[in-house]
């Protein structure tokens, strides 16, 4: 049989970081029933960018970190990272991932963690890792004996090992408090100052609102918003107008065509408003309201209207 050589290696020069297109990927669940969980994604990631990658559970967003890191393969369409298969950008040392669990030996120190992984990559500089991480002074514990959120410190100092250009972060704040979170995203912008690429995936939309540079949104498989947090925000016409006001001419103002719904929290009466101005003209001028506030629609109301609009119950089983 004739043997045939592999062509040579070249060098890759592709200006996207990551790049899905037509990417389908379907699962089995318990039932032996079939679902897809990717249906047709398509997501193009520049180098440098920080990306915030935000879904309603069920909506792909875990099988499309997968795909990504080369965990697994899709039935259809095609992944790559930096122009060449995800798996070969892995074992480069290209890419590195920050998980929500797993992949920590419980009896072990932390230091005895960061410094066993880092034996597996020449030149990889432990004691820096571990301070950029935050976890210098944890060197001594065990790691069944750090806290959710300081685990997940430990697992960005592994992540830091390779060096990497690419950084997938899933959930990377979990079991953080404030002042961690904080420290926690000021490396990572410093990291991405120096050219790094971030893709995170988080449940707080103000880590997406403050720290992305590009927001996209999944669900039931398929980007359904993709640009900037405040582009994402002006997607969705009106802001909200609130006020102290009386409960008579609150209900007068609920009824009007300039206000889709009203909310009472505490004293305060919040308006959806289609026309913020006019509204505003209609509390000042006809009504007792006082201490009034115009405020944008939150990154989060975007979230809800871009990704739950007329959307029906996950099928059982989605990832």
């Amino acid at each position: 049989m004739e043997t045939r050589s592999q062509p040579a290696a070249r060098e890759v020069t592709s200006p996207d970081a990551a790049v899905l297109s037509s990417v389908v990927k379907r699962f089995t669940n318990a039932k032996g029933e079939e679902f897809t969980a990717v249906d047709g994604l398509d997501l193009r990631i520049r180098r440098g960018e920080v990306v915030a990658f935000l879904g309603p559970n069920g909506a792909g967003k875990t099988t499309t970190i997968d795909m990504l890191l080369g965990l697994t393969r899709p039935d259809s369409g095609h992944v790559e990272l930096f122009g060449r298969a995800p798996q070969a950008a892995v074992r480069a040392g290209q890419v590195a991932a920050v998980l929500q669990s797993g992949g920590l030996l419980p009896d072990l120190t932390v230091e005895a963690t960061v410094r066993m992984l880092g034996s597996l990559h020449p030149g990889a500089d432990v004691e820096q890792v571990m301070a950029r991480a935050g976890i210098t002074a944890l060197r001594h514990r065990r790691v069944n004996e750090c806290s959710g959120g300081e685990q997940q410190r430990l697992r960005f100092a592994v992540a830091l090992l390779s060096n990497p250009e690419f950084l997938v972060l899933d959930e990377p704040t979990a079991g953080m408090d404030v002042a961690a979170r904080r420290e926690f995203w000021a490396t990572v912008r410093e990291d991405t100052r120096r050219g790094m690429t971030v893709m995170f995936a988080t449940h707080y939309m103000e880590e997406a609102d403050q720290f992305a540079d590009r927001v996209v949104m999944v669900d039931r498989g398929r980007v359904v918003a993709d640009g900037s947090a405040s582009s994402l925000r002006a997607a969705i016409s009106g802001r909200t107008v609130s006020a102290l006001i009386s409960p008579g001419d609150a209900q007068e103002v609920a009824a009007s065509p300039l206000v889709r719904s009203c909310t009472v929290r505490g004293d305060r009466h919040y308006f959806d408003a289609t026309d913020s101005d006019a509204l505003l003209r209609l509390l000042v001028t006809r009504t007792s309201a006082t201490e009034i506030e115009v405020a944008p629609r939150s990154l989060e109301e975007a979230f809800m209207v871009l990704t739950h609009q007329g959307r029906s119950t996950a099928q059982e089983g989605t990832r």
